[in-house]
């Protein structure tokens, strides 16, 4: 990994399909332990630019480098720093867990006590250890899921790529996933993620690329996303006393844009209010008891309808 650290740089790809223009100069970069999202509703271009990534699709124009090496159709050793997880199920049906572990572990050169050893592994890792005699078409879609997700992993990949991997599951299934997700990124690992829905985004992704209609409309954090379109946090506070005082010394604060007195409470805008909240709990009590505090923060559904002029579900 030569090329300034990074496990994943890919610039300028672009895919069309016919006089479809499906991928359009799309590029992003992701770092050891990074989790980086790319978010947009079905048909966006996710899939086609996870499948450029992966060298599993011929590409117009661009570059790929994983791990420092380009990556092409063609790439056989630099493809084998990759785990590539895809949307439908990669499974066989008939065999049990072990069975399939087994099979697309021998496809990844291992075998003998190492194959055996990186397959119990794996089941502990996708909590399945104790159902791995069963035959996958008797587990719950969650359940599948999680195996796929397993299939990925064999190889130790430098870069996990994870192309919807909560779709129609139930949502404890759906909570194991991400949670298995959170621990991969505390271990190092590179994750590129994609989702149609904004929570995953927001709980998963250390950066985010917001994609529509094959364009990367922006990246960056949360937080750096909202800051685009000018949202500020919302802080309510129940309290009694003397509110007008109260509203009137938050307003003092440099991190208090507005704030005004209500019948019960004081409202307040805020930049970066969690940050702020010691500061403002300070100097609203000089005025008044305060019993409760609510902080609503801007989401990237906001930022994704800014973006795009329509919601993220549309």
């Amino acid at each position: 990994m030569d090329r300034n650290g990074l496990v994943l740089e890919c610039r300028g790809l672009r895919k069309s399909y016919g006089d479809r223009l499906a991928v359009d100069d799309v590029g992003f970069t992701i770092s050891p332990g990074e989790t980086y999202g790319l978010l947009g509703p079905n048909g966006a271009g996710k899939t086609t630019s996870i499948s450029m990534v992966c060298g599993l699709l011929e590409r117009d124009a661009g570059e790929v480098f994983v791990n420092g090496k380009p990556v092409d159709t063609r790439a056989v050793e630099a493809r084998t720093a990759i785990g590539y997880v895809p949307q439908e199920l990669a499974i066989y049906p008939d065999l049990t867990a072990r069975e399939n572990l087994r099979f697309f572990g021998k496809l990844y050169g291992l075998s003998g006590r190492a194959l055996e050893g990186r397959v119990d592994e794996i089941l502990e890792i996708i909590e399945l250890a104790d159902r791995q005699h069963d035959r996958a078409d008797e587990y719950s879609g969650g359940m599948k899921r999680r195996l796929n997700i397993g299939l990925g992993l064999l190889n130790r990949p430098k870069l996990l790529v994870l192309d919807e991997p909560t779709v129609g599951v139930d949502p404890q299934s759906r909570n194991a996933i991400l949670a298995s997700v959170e621990r991969f990124r505390e271990q190092g690992m590179a994750v590129l993620y994609t989702t149609h829905y904004m929570e995953e985004a927001e709980r998963l992704c250390d950066r985010v690329g917001i994609i529509d209609e094959g364009h990367l409309m922006a990246e960056g954090t949360r937080r750096e996303l909202v800051a685009t379109i000018g949202e500020r946090d919302r802080v309510a506070l129940a309290a009694s006393g003397d509110l007008a005082g109260a509203a009137e010394a938050a307003r003092a604060l440099a991190a208090v844009e507005d704030a005004s007195a209500r019948e019960e409470g004081v409202d307040l805008v805020v930049a970066e209010a969690r940050k702020a909240l010691p500061l403002i709990l300070a100097a609203v009590g000089e005025h008044a008891d305060v019993t409760g505090v609510e902080v609503a923060e801007p989401n990237l559904e906001a930022v994704f309808l800014h973006l795009t002029g329509k919601a993220l579900r549309d």
